[in-house]
């Protein structure tokens, strides 16, 4: 689309989305630009095994215009390929690192051995390549890969060292669901990024920026500025991954048209769900169809929680900083003339398994602290605080799970193989944390007692804890042990997770 037509169909003339707060055309007034979509690796068979290279580069991207910004990329200056990989597939990761500096790549999601996992113990010196192998051992779904570096993990991922994993399977592959990539199966990766007058990203400029996670003021989807999309079906697929640092998203369409879910991290949903608000946290994934045939030009938009969200800071801290307020635009969408038609989606997506409490080994609780906590300054109820008084600097036990700051040489918690176990997260802080668990998938019992609403009873992988809140999750312990080698658990609010709010258990 021309972008004079683009413009008189947005209905915007030159002003472009500029909303209070947030800036979505910073590419300058009237200025908007085609979606990216990022290339499809789908790897090289060499017998019965797939190859997958991936370099991770230094590289300049062009946001804003007449300025370039320093940048990480993987096989490119900004982000990294999508990567795609089939259930079953015996894979090998060549996993090449010319940063200057040493990094990590970790396969977020996906039930791989804990050396192959990508967590700060498999560091990828600069000039080296890490090459592991492991089999696709789990269901269709949609992940993502990105830094996961002792202390740098939100400063590499802010720099652009992410990207989306798709994996099919015959499930997946017979469903009548939109599925060509790039035409009517969209990744979104949506980010936000501050930028100084030189076009260089701005990261960490003040302590806020920790102890909230690093907030930005100008929206990215898939590296794009000022992004715009055209359906040329229908129905489109839309696979989101919250890939921020710290921003919660509630997605929502301009219209106020309602949407299908199909999943939520891990995989599909029994049946999809019709939607029109979609809360992601940091890590995490959700895949939505959209149906397009009325013609109508539409923005997909971010909504201020609601008022009564129990995802919303309390306290001081709500006072403190509107982190999840705003309302702005995050694409404009513009369906071309004459859409080719759509499948209708199937009733039924997936057979799904509750995973029920019957024959637990063992329930485990974590408790999500902050030196500013419940107790106002670090006090807390549970054993998250530590009555550490005022702030202190980053490092030295700001954030901590089970009163513990992350120790690269302690083990926190140690699991057999083969066992299935509930976890009890209690959030003794005063904002939301989305809690990750490397490994696999879990699936989510209750949230203060009450069964979790539809849209996220398929499996997951991060959850969003609210403040106050203990939400208990149960997954098995499948496959991989190694006394040695950790996986980690964790805060996806990427700044609380470099600076302690995180954990490691090991299968054995």
């Amino acid at each position: 689309m021309k972008r004079r037509s683009f413009l008189k169909t947005t209905g915007y003339g030159t002003a472009g989305f500029l909303l209070p707060g947030l800036s979505f055309a910073q590419g300058g007034a009237g200025t908007f630009n085609p979606l990216k979509i990022p290339g499809l690796l789908t790897g090289t068979s060499r017998g019965s095994v797939k190859h997958y290279d991936l370099k991770m580069q230094t590289g300049l991207s062009n946001f804003l215009p007449g300025l370039s910004t320093p940048t990480f990329g993987i096989n490119g200056n900004f982000l990294g390929p999508t990567i795609r990989f089939r259930d079953g597939d015996d894979v090998a990761m060549h996993v090449e690192n010319t940063l200057g500096e040493a990094s990590t790549l970790h396969w977020h999601g996906m039930h791989v051995p804990a050396a192959a996992d990508g967590g700060p113990h498999q560091v990828v010196k600069d000039g080296s390549t890490w090459n592991p192998e492991f089999q696709i051992r789990q269901k269709s779904g949609t992940f993502w890969y990105h830094s996961h570096l002792v202390s740098k993990t939100g400063e590499q991922v802010y720099k652009g060292l992410a990207g989306m994993i798709i994996i099919d399977d015959e499930e997946s592959r017979n469903a009548s669901i939109p599925s060509e990539y790039g035409v009517d199966d969209i990744p979104l990766v949506v980010q936000d990024r501050r930028f100084n007058e030189d076009g260089s990203f701005q990261y960490l400029s003040s302590h806020r920026d920790i102890m909230m996670g690093f907030f930005a003021d100008t929206i990215l989807v898939n590296g794009t500025a000022s992004p715009y999309f055209v359906p040329t079906t229908k129905k489109v697929r839309f696979r989101f991954l919250n890939g921020s640092n710290a921003r919660t998203y509630n997605f929502a369409f301009s219209d106020d048209r309602r949407f299908r879910q199909l999943s939520c991290d891990g995989g599909f949903l029994e049946r999809h769900i019709e939607m029109s608000r979609l809360v992601l946290a940091p890590g995490e994934r959700c895949d939505i169809v959209v149906d397009f045939s009325d013609g109508n030009p539409v923005d997909l938009i971010s909504l201020p929680l609601d008022g009564n969200s129990p995802f919303l800071p309390r306290g001081m801290m709500r006072n403190m900083y509107q982190a999840n307020t705003p309302r702005f635009n995050v694409l404009a969408i513009r369906p071309q003339s004459n859409l080719a038609n759509s499948e209708e989606l199937p009733q039924q997506l997936t057979a799904m398994a509750r995973l029920d409490e019957g024959g637990i080994d063992r329930v485990r609780a974590f408790t999500l602290g902050m030196a500013m906590g419940m107790g106002m300054m670090g006090g807390g109820r549970g054993p998250g605080g530590g009555g550490r008084g005022m702030m202190r600097n980053s490092g030295e036990g700001e954030f901590s799970i089970n009163g513990r700051s992350m120790d690269m040489a302690v083990i926190n918690e140690t699991i057999p193989l083969g066992s299935k176990e509930i976890w009890e997260i209690t959030n003794d802080t005063m904002m939301m944390h989305p809690f990750h668990v490397h490994h696999g998938q879990f699936q989510v019992l209750d949230r203060n007692g009450v069964s979790p609403s539809a849209h996220e009873r398929a499996f997951k992988d991060t959850v969003k804890v609210g403040p106050g809140e203990k939400v208990r999750i149960i997954m098995e312990f499948e496959d991989f042990s190694d006394p040695n080698q950790p996986y980690m658990y964790h805060c996806h609010i990427l700044e609380h997770e470099d600076n302690g709010m995180m954990g490691q258990f090991v299968i054995v």
